[in-house]
């Protein structure tokens, strides 16, 4: 079956064709960073309307790319939510234009399970039920993940997400939007012991996470001692990703502990999300399944972010279980992972 993807739920235009038999065929990405980086942050009427100008042409691009027509399609999938409402609204209705027009069905995903089943579309993939820490811009969560569509919840953020923590302590130190990246290259050869810094929940039980502390740290840190030379920003930069990293692998140890006792078949750590990229985190992860007897697998940076590649896989997925959808299925920006199959929470 031949899927094309199509992803639209915040700033970033993906497309891809996937291939049930020969695999990823192409994918295209359109970044709007630089649009949005005078402001700091997403603004969603200037998202919703690049997604208008960009996506027909990403589509036709992709589509030459991969050696196919639309008309060779099996199913047109699209990142039916959660996220920006104007946004979503231009995927979906493009993706169900497409569908209608080409008679085939249109499949709806949802943004977190596209991104819990990205490192299926590793080299090694992962083999059902493994372990998953999604961190992003918008969510941080660890995941029993079973197969498709059946999910258990086994932690999640009290207050910010990781990549918040990341966005805001990055306007904070005058740098680039989005946070992540412009922190990681600030961090580096900085002295990440310079400055004392919390790690929020830290040798609590549970798998839940919290930021909001580490950012109103590092405001504080800040008011009190201004950086003021490339050495002060790349040394805080350095102790904010180490904090931020420290703080997802200390919750990410007790769930591979719960994990191995409830679950011994399983030996799978899995990292998804835009956070995911981050190559601290990426390490000390590896560090961490390597301890405990785990293989470590995460999508490649490049499809860490959010890509029509993994709407496409998720929407092949989805295919064959015959999950498809009508062509007038609302978009919803706030939608629990709750709603495509069970979770509950652990103990």
């Amino acid at each position: 079956m031949l899927v094309l993807g199509i992803e639209t739920s915040c700033d970033e235009t993906g497309v891809a064709v996937y291939d049930g038999r020969r695999g990823l065929l192409a994918h295209a990405l359109h970044s709007q960073v630089a649009l949005h980086d005078e402001y700091g942050g997403v603004v969603p009427e200037l998202a919703s309307r690049d997604h208008v100008r960009r996506l027909l042409p990403l589509v036709r691009a992709v589509a030459k790319a991969a050696g196919v027509r639309l008309e060779d399609l099996d199913a047109v999938a699209y990142t039916q939510g959660p996220g920006l409402a104007g946004a979503l609204l231009v995927g979906a209705a493009t993706a169900c234009a497409l569908a209608r027009g080409l008679a085939v069905p249109a499949v709806p995903v949802h943004h977190l399970e596209a991104h819990l089943l990205s490192p299926l579309l590793a080299r090694e993939a992962p083999g059902f039920p493994f372990l998953a820490l999604l961190v992003s811009g918008g969510h941080t969560q660890l995941m029993r993940v079973a197969g498709v569509g059946r999910y258990e919840l086994l932690g999640e953020t009290r207050d910010d997400a990781a990549g918040e923590a990341f966005d805001k302590t990055a306007k904070l130190l005058g740098l680039g939007y989005p946070g992540g990246p412009a922190i990681a290259e600030a961090a580096r050869g900085g002295d990440p012991k310079r400055f004392s810094l919390p790690r929020p929940l830290k040798g609590r039980a549970g798998c839940d996470f919290s930021f909001s502390g580490l950012k109103t740290a590092v405001r504080q840190t800040i008011a009190e001692c201004p950086p003021r030379s490339d050495r002060d920003r790349a040394d805080l930069a350095a102790a904010i990703e180490l904090a931020i990293c420290d703080s997802l692998v200390d919750r990410t140890t007790n769930a591979v502990a719960w994990f191995r006792r409830h679950y011994p078949q399983g030996s799978t750590l899995v990292a998804a999300g835009g956070v995911a990229a981050n190559q601290r985190l990426r390490a000390q992860l590896s560090s961490l399944a390597s301890a405990a007897g785990f293989d470590f697998v995460a999508p490649p940076p490049e499809l860490c972010t959010d890509n029509g590649a993994m709407v496409a896989w998720a929407g092949l997925e989805r295919l064959r279980l015959g999950l498809t959808d009508t062509l007038d299925a609302p978009v919803r920006p706030r939608w629990p992972l709750d709603g495509v199959g069970p979770t509950a929470t652990a103990a």
